[in-house]
């Protein structure tokens, strides 16, 4: 099941821009390796998901995933055929917004090498590109 939000303050969105790096969860906190965005866009909840499974398949149950990113934002289409006018559409799905530098999973318990090809398989299914990061020593 697609995650999305349990509530919304509103259901139908703008737009928008997404400008700038991310400043907040730019960090791998969790685990010891992350997958990193390089480039700004919308992650569908499906998408995420579809990683979800892809990292779960591979790691399977050894290392632990986390999944840094959540869905807030609806996207609204209007059907096919339909003339202009009468409004804004319905919510078709749900996205999350990324900006560059915001780490969007993270693997614990495995290898770098593990771990690294894990991302790999993750990273064929994102829309955008990312780069693989390790935790940085404190």
């Amino acid at each position: 099941m697609a995650l999305m939000p349990k509530r919304v303050k509103h259901r139908k969105s703008q737009r928008g821009r997404i400008k700038g790096n991310a400043s907040r969860g730019n960090r791998v906190v969790f685990g010891e390796f992350g997958l990193q965005a390089a480039q700004a866009g919308w992650i569908k909840a499906r998408t995420i998901e579809a990683g979800r499974i892809a990292a779960q398949q591979y790691v399977r149950g050894e290392g632990r995933l986390y999944v840094r990113m959540f869905p807030h934002r609806s996207i609204t289409s209007t059907p096919l055929e339909t003339r202009m006018g009468k409004g804004k559409g319905e919510p078709e799905h749900w996205v999350a917004t990324v900006r560059p530098g915001t780490v969007i999973y993270e693997l614990g318990g495995v290898t770098e090498t593990q771990a690294r090809v894990c991302f790999a398989r993750l990273a064929h299914k994102m829309p955008i590109r990312v780069r693989f990061v390790k935790r940085l020593p404190i």
